[in-house]
């Protein structure tokens, strides 16, 4: 198309720019901030996180009126933040970076584990309930307290519409193509056939509105997320003495780079940071603005709780999930008897990218084929969760747009049109439509940070009124 021609190389300089330069600063400038202002709020309140994301744990949550228990919010967040890049983006910044890229993505989840419980706490404190009893929240609520007047109904608006189009939208076209792409490479099945049945399912979910999806949300996460953990366990004690290598090269990589990158020391320390930020900040999502919806609909004491629990995404996300995808690429591939031994380099390149990476990382223990459809059923997970909570994202903001006279007009309209992408998404394969979500995926970013940093006082309000309790 003569259009997408045109457009294709100005959004991927727009992304470039941003991802590279301007938010990878912003939202590790969020990160550091919060870390100190909080008094390293992701340590010191690690095990409260812990006790309210998992001491009532089981898979038939209490329901609640309008909202989610704890542990349905942080399912829900965490289905929307384990997606497709944990898999393909651990995979890509490995290639790129090197091993040494995640090491940079541990200290980037780090310093977003604060970012994060910001974004939680002010998410819960900001949110509103409506006529029906149903809470409605996130960064446009925040947004508006930490802006009043046109600037700050501005700011939101142009959030909202980034992330409908971003996740609501796009996001979930994207998703549904890695489905129908790793299914249709692994059993043969025919995308369109995985449309039609992508379309009903999540068709028969988004009806049911918050309440089916949190509880399809606290099933799915802990299966997915068991699943994925055994396979990768699996590996790691066939290659348990390649281990040691592994982190060591995580390790040694991560400020020697150019040896097993090449090149010079300057530019290969580079590609190994930035990848490890860039790919690590849009793995967890922390400051993006996304997940805060799902803890908004949380029924918690106060807005402090929450924010524990949200910490907890970020560490299973990153520090679990994409760490263990990880160890399973480097100790099979980098290893002296792997693939990538002497670097990403040669004739290899010709074979090997980061979207069967990991499916060869796999295979090289389970078997080709097993190795294919083990990571095309993660996948279909991950992708799957991910639509789940983009949906619930972007709708929230479609009605906070144009629904606050027409509530279930707007609700009805916008099922329709992410449907209608969900399906799409299973027929087409195009780089413009993924430079296209990046895009606005990235312009969300820049109000939702804003207002972080906006909002600070209210932050540590917060923080310092559990203390004073605690005395």
């Amino acid at each position: 198309m003569f259009l997408e021609q045109v457009l294709y190389p100005v959004v991927v300089n727009i992304n470039k720019y941003l991802s590279n330069y301007l938010l990878v600063f912003m939202l590790v400038g969020v990160g550091l901030w919060y870390t100190i202002r909080t008094r390293f709020v992701q340590i010191r309140c690690f095990k409260e996180g812990l006790k309210h994301s998992f001491g009532n744990f089981h898979l038939f949550g209490e329901k609640h009126e309008g909202g989610m228990t704890q542990f349905q919010a942080l399912a829900t967040a965490i289905a929307a933040q384990v997606g497709t890049g944990n898999i393909v983006g651990a995979a890509g910044a490995i290639l790129l970076g090197g091993p040494g890229a995640i090491f940079w993505m541990w200290l980037i989840a780090f310093f977003g584990m604060a970012t994060i419980y910001a974004e939680a706490t002010l998410a819960v404190k900001t949110r509103v309930k409506d006529a029906n009893g149903e809470y409605h929240g996130g960064p446009v609520y925040y947004i508006t307290t930490a802006f009043k007047g046109k600037f700050g109904q501005f700011l939101a608006g142009f959030f909202a519409i980034a992330i409908i189009l971003a996740l609501g939208c796009m996001g979930c076209m994207v998703q549904s193509n890695s489905i129908s792409y790793s299914m249709q490479t692994a059993f043969g099945i025919p995308s369109w056939a995985i449309g039609v049945v992508l379309v009903l399912v999540c068709g028969f979910i988004f009806i049911g509105g918050v309440k089916r999806l949190a509880s399809v949300a606290e099933k799915i996460v802990p299966i997915m997320a068991l699943l994925f953990i055994v396979g990768s366990c699996i590996v790691l004690v066939v290659r348990a003495k390649y281990l040691p290598d592994t982190f060591g090269m995580i390790f040694r990589y991560a400020f020697e780079p150019q040896a097993i990158l090449g090149g010079g020391f300057g530019a290969a320390i580079q590609a190994a940071i930035s990848q490890g930020a860039k790919r690590g900040l849009f793995s967890n999502e922390a400051g993006m603005g996304s997940t805060p919806h799902a803890h908004a609909l949380a029924h918690v004491k106060n807005p402090h709780e929450q924010g524990t629990v949200a910490m907890i995404g970020v560490f299973v996300d990153t520090f679990v999930i994409l760490t263990l995808n990880a160890l399973v690429i480097i100790s099979t591939l980098y290893t002296p008897d792997g693939l990538l031994a002497n670097g990403y380099k040669g004739a290899i390149t010709e074979t090997l990218n980061n979207t069967n990476l990991v499916q060869t990382a796999f295979g090289t223990i389970f078997g080709t084929e097993i190795g294919a459809i083990f990571v095309a059923v993660c996948l279909m997970f991950f992708a799957f969760s991910s639509i789940l909570g983009w949906n619930l994202f972007g709708k929230i903001n479609a009605v906070y747009l144009f629904g606050r006279k027409h509530h279930k007009r707007a609700v009805f309209i916008y099922m329709l049109v992410a449907l209608g992408f969900i399906m799409l998404g299973t027929l087409v394969s195009s780089n413009f439509v993924w430079e296209l979500a990046d895009m606005f995926n990235n312009l969300m970013v820049l109000p939702n940070a804003i207002a972080l940093f906006a909002l600070t006082g209210m932050v540590l309000k917060m923080l310092e009124d559990k203390d004073k309790t605690e005395e």
